[in-house]
Formats: structure tokens, C-alpha cells, sequence
């Protein structure tokens, strides 16, 4: 027989306390920041990027590049504009405008210039340096580098669920627009499907 249950007790519950704690405890794991990781389903940094690059070598497959190089003699400049989130998710559009950004400088077959934003940034710099820079290191205005073609788009999703199992379509269209005539000469468009099963889930 037990001469004290109180503190076997005591000792008891002190112990379950400490296991829980213990296994509530949070773990972190570093991995490398290109490796495949999909933990809710929700467009990731994953989606983004394969569908940028993979959208972005099919534009410049296409005959619009070979026939302005033809016609022109150069290679053409592009820039990048709006993208609309128009899925039920928020979506980080600047890291996949990034993205895509990145997949076309890197290619080497365009010539790429600043967003809007990053134009105005730039115009208020020199509108300073013609105030306070010399004469030999200031950059005048009026030297900027015109666009001939703006890369826009937008993400789409559908939901179908049923019970514990949820399917998740993403659709990404992009279009590239000459902007002397507002002509559209390359149209793409990327779509992802993902089934998500979890047990006892309202959605």
C-alpha cells in the first residue's frame, strides 16, 4: 500500500505536463530554398517560380522574338507589368513578377528596363543629382530606355470539394503586348491542379 498517493499523484501529473510540453515543442529544419515543398496546397514559392520560368521560355520560343530581331536588328525591350490575383488565395504577385523578371534578363534575349515604380525612384534621384552631383557624374534626364513590349497577365483558381478531398486549379495567363500598337504577340497560359485529402476538414 502506498503510504503517500498525494505526491505519487503530484509526481504523476508533473510528469504528463513535462511530456506534453516536451511534445509541443516547435522543430525547424533548414532545406535547400529550390527543393519541392507543398505543405497546405496554397500557391507556393515552388508554383511560382516552375511556372515562370517554364512560361517564360515558351514566350521567347515563339516568332514575335525572331521577327523583331529580323526587323529591327536589335533585340527588343521589355518590361513587365500588372498581374491581377484573381483566385480565391492571396498570392504574392511581386515574387512571381520577380520571377519572371529574373527568367528574362537571365535568358539574354531581351533587354529589360525598371518598373514604373522603380522609374519614379530612379527620376527623383537624378532630379538630385542635378541639384547637388558635378557636372562630369550627373545623369541627365531624358535618356531613358523605352519599352517595346509589356508582359502582363493574371492567376486564376477553381475549387471542387467534396467531403475530406479538395481539388485546387490554378490557371496563369499571360500576354505580351507591342506597346506601339497594342498588338498581342505571344498568348500562354500555365494551369496546376493538386488534390488535398484531410480527414474530418470543413472547407
Amino acid at each position: 500500500m502506498l503510504k503517500n498517493p498525494k505526491n505519487l499523484i503530484s509526481s504523476l501529473i508533473i510528469i504528463i505536463a513535462i511530456t506534453v510540453l516536451s511534445a509541443c515543442g516547435q522543430q525547424v529544419t533548414r532545406v535547400e530554398s529550390d527543393s519541392v515543398t507543398d505543405l497546405s496546397g496554397n500557391w507556393n514559392d515552388t508554383d511560382s517560380r516552375l511556372v515562370a520560368d517554364e512560361m517564360i521560355q515558351d514566350a521567347l520560343s515563339r516568332s514575335w522574338l525572331t521577327n523583331f530581331n529580323r526587323e529591327q536588328g536589335k533585340a527588343p525591350t521589355v518590361i513587365v507589368g500588372d498581374v491581377r490575383n484573381l483566385s480565391h488565395e492571396h498570392i504574392n504577385t511581386r515574387t512571381f513578377i520577380a520571377d519572371m523578371e529574373r527568367a528574362l534578363i537571365n535568358s539574354g534575349e531581351v533587354d529589360f528596363v525598371a518598373s514604373s515604380e522603380e522609374r519614379e525612384e530612379i527620376r527623383t534621384e537624378r532630379k538630385d543629382q542635378d541639384l547637388h552631383a558635378t557636372e562630369e557624374t550627373r545623369k541627365a534626364m531624358g535618356q531613358e530606355t523605352g519599352a517595346d513590349f509589356m508582359l502582363k497577365g493574371t492567376i486564376n483558381t477553381i475549387i471542387d470539394a467534396i467531403s475530406d478531398e479538395q481539388v485546387r486549379f490554378y490557371q496563369v495567363d499571360l500576354t505580351l503586348i507591342d506597346l506601339a500598337n497594342n498588338r498581342k504577340v505571344w498568348v500562354g497560359q500555365k494551369k496546376i491542379k493538386k488534390t488535398i485529402e484531410k480527414s474530418g476538414i470543413r472547407w
